[in-house]
């Protein structure tokens, strides 16, 4: 499972035009889930994302995660995460979940981060989406596990 956050001040995702996901404050989290995954990467790709220190402190260190923040996270599938780029100029998806599996696992992780008490709006598995942000910092980190 692979995770890129970003911290935003502002994000949202739109399908046909229409706004299905949005947060203020908080972090956009685009997910890509790989063949091999199930709930031990669930369980410990929440755990980092919900205690993730990337928000800044009264003093501007950064050491606040979201919901100490006051933010919420904007989760959206990305399939192209776990693309193999090593050779060639084409990507690779041999590592991906199936779009049954991925998007079971999608759903399952997003409960489960909606479990710790923090905010969340979604995307939609699969569907062509416009995803809006406007990045906080730049700040962007990127998990695997």
């Amino acid at each position: 499972m692979i995770g890129l956050i970003q911290r935003v001040s502002e994000a949202s995702v739109t399908v046909d035009a229409t706004t299905i996901g949005h947060i203020e404050q908080g972090m956009l989290l685009l997910l890509g889930v790989e063949k091999e995954d199930g709930q031990a990467q669930i369980d410990k790709l929440v755990k980092k994302v919900s205690q993730y220190r990337m928000f800044s402190d009264e003093q501007g260190k950064m050491n606040l995660n979201v919901q100490q923040a006051g933010g919420s996270v904007l989760v959206v599938s990305q399939f192209t995460l776990v693309a193999d780029t090593q050779k060639g100029n084409r990507p690779g998806f041999s590592r991906g979940a199936s779009p049954e599996v991925g998007k079971a696992l999608y759903l399952q992780f997003v409960e489960a981060l909606k479990a710790t008490g923090i905010p969340v709006q979604t995307g939609e598995f699969g569907a062509d989406m416009k995803v809006h942000l406007v990045n906080d910092g730049p700040v962007t980190f990127h998990f695997q596990v």
